[in-house]
């Protein structure tokens, strides 16, 4: 989990970023549930996160893949990683990719990738924070308010959608077969997704009934 606040020079010298969560990291570590029923829940604060624009079938998302190590990928829930990018596929020409390097340098470098052709890479990285939902009991909680299929058969790791959980739009991503999941929600929901999560995990702190 990343801190929660960091020193940045991006709105003058040492400016203090604070995540979206901050004032709630106390009552998601008190909402931690361990054994069979366990469950998880944690920010991932200051992600890079950039949006990309480019047709798939130019010359241009070619070059983009190289400079990412991975080629885009090309249908709805499709991820590709490598190394410290990982790229969602968001519509048949956008992609958003998340990666551990600095933003204004990845920017840079997709732009160059570009090289004058149509699209565009952006730095979205204050537009969304990420939660993370793991242990053996995610998946339920998940269910409580997301339409989706979230059984194996259907939804996987490497796979991530467009969806609800709650009233929320995110972006949600399986990382694992635990299952974790990351959440992915604008960061003005943010708090509302995190208070929502902390109360579906509510009932796994109860024992099971023998």
């Amino acid at each position: 989990m990343a801190d929660a606040t960091v020193e940045s020079t991006r709105s003058g010298p040492l400016a203090l970023r604070r995540s979206p969560l901050t004032h709630l990291h106390q009552a998601m570590r008190a909402a931690t549930v361990s054994g069979a029923r366990g469950v998880r829940l944690t920010e991932w604060s200051f992600l890079t996160m950039v949006s990309l624009r480019v047709d798939l079938s130019s010359a241009a998302a070619d070059r983009i893949g190289a400079a990412l190590g991975a080629r885009l990928p090309g249908h709805c829930g499709q991820t590709a990683q490598e190394g410290p990018h990982t790229v969602l596929w968001l519509g048949p020409d956008e992609w958003l990719v998340l990666s551990r390097t600095d933003g204004t340098a990845l920017v840079r470098e997709l732009r160059e990738a570009l090289a004058g052709d149509p699209g565009s890479a952006v730095d979205v990285s204050a537009n969304r924070t990420t939660l993370e939902l793991s242990g053996p009991a995610a998946r339920q909680v998940l269910q409580k308010g997301c339409s989706l299929d979230l059984h194996p058969r259907s939804f996987a790791p490497g796979l991530a959608v467009s969806t609800q959980v709650g009233p929320v739009p995110v972006l949600l991503w399986q990382t694992d077969d635990a299952p974790t999941y990351r959440l992915l929600p604008r960061s003005s929901f943010a708090d509302y997704l995190a208070r929502w999560l902390i109360d579906a995990m509510r009932e796994y702190r109860v024992p099971e009934v023998p």
